[in-house]
């Protein structure tokens, strides 16, 4: 018997690998082995989006991709995609992410994307020390024991809590901005420590409504608000863990990240767990060609 999340992933998968063609609901409902009715909202309800919807979001996250690609024309990718026209592209482009392809391509920021999503992880529960395998990524839940504070140095600001949520917001990417801007900083910061991890964390701080504080930072030996930076003290305590891998940092940063938060997210409702008010994100060196990184949460039982 095959679950209802794991026919509508079949039919997610099919949509992925048929982007440049035309896709009939009726096919991906027969995928799904539902009648269209049925299949349409069982989509909506486990993907949060309308399927025709979602395909457009797909298709617009991939133009992204191409657009990376200078010697392409924009014409080019809005056919490859399914659009009439530049002008009929140029607006999907602009309602899903506020700015032109155009500017896109000249301003060099980053966008989120709507993720493609792996369903296993809301519905399989595994384990601490028990890794889970799921489209290219390795996800795994530890518990780590800090005996001793670890200060970080960076930058920080105000960023859309709607950025947050798990791959699902289309926009410029206020994180990725503030990480390009501590990178050009970084050289100036005193006291980092060469070997030391980069570090980002969110936490509320004095952020306005919809609103949270995030800094984006690297390891130091110690630090002070002197300094001209922030200064962020990850306290000793025992934390929760989730370290995840991918098979390139791009990849790691522009999707693994939204499925670990997706998957923790069902995982710690699962035990009945809840968190402080930070978060923090623990960055490694890309090593073998795989990039690696961790989620570091204090849990707290929900009474």
């Amino acid at each position: 018997m095959m679950h209802a999340w794991e026919a509508i992933q079949k039919s997610v998968d099919y949509i992925e690998n048929h982007l440049t063609e035309e896709i009939p609901i009726d096919k991906l409902a027969e995928i799904a082995n539902l009648s269209p009715f049925y299949f349409q909202r069982l989509f909506s309800r486990l993907v949060k989006k309308p399927v025709c919807e979602y395909m457009k979001l797909r298709r617009l996250a991939k133009a992204v991709s191409d657009l990376n690609e200078k010697n392409c024309r924009i014409l080019d990718t809005a056919l490859d995609y399914g659009f009439s026209s530049h002008a009929n592209f140029t607006r999907a482009f602009k309602e899903t992410y506020g700015i032109t392809p155009d500017e896109y391509r000249t301003t060099g920021v980053h966008l989120n994307q709507f993720v493609k999503p792996e369903l296993i992880l809301n519905y399989v529960m595994v384990d601490e020390n028990v890794p889970i395998v799921t489209e290219g990524i390795v996800l795994e839940v530890t518990r780590k024991q800090l005996a001793m504070p670890r200060t970080f140095i960076g930058i920080a600001k105000e960023i859309p809590v709607s950025e947050l949520l798990g791959g699902t917001d289309t926009s410029v990417s206020f994180a990725a901005k503030l990480w390009n801007e501590f990178h050009e900083v970084k050289p100036k910061i005193p006291h980092l420590l060469a070997d030391g991890n980069e570090f980002g964390v969110l936490y509320m701080g004095k952020a306005k409504e919809g609103y949270c504080t995030y800094m984006a930072g690297a390891e130091a030996g110690h630090g002070s608000a002197e300094d001209g930076f922030t200064v962020f003290e990850l306290p000793s305590a025992e934390y929760l863990v989730c370290g995840f891998e991918a098979e390139s940092f791009e990849e790691l940063t522009n999707s693994a990240v939204y499925k670990a938060q997706t998957f923790m997210s069902h995982w710690m409702e699962k035990h009945n767990l809840t968190t402080t008010d930070f978060a923090g994100e623990m960055y490694y060196p890309v090593t073998g060609g795989c990039a690696y990184m961790e989620h570091w949460m204090l849990p707290i039982p929900i009474k």
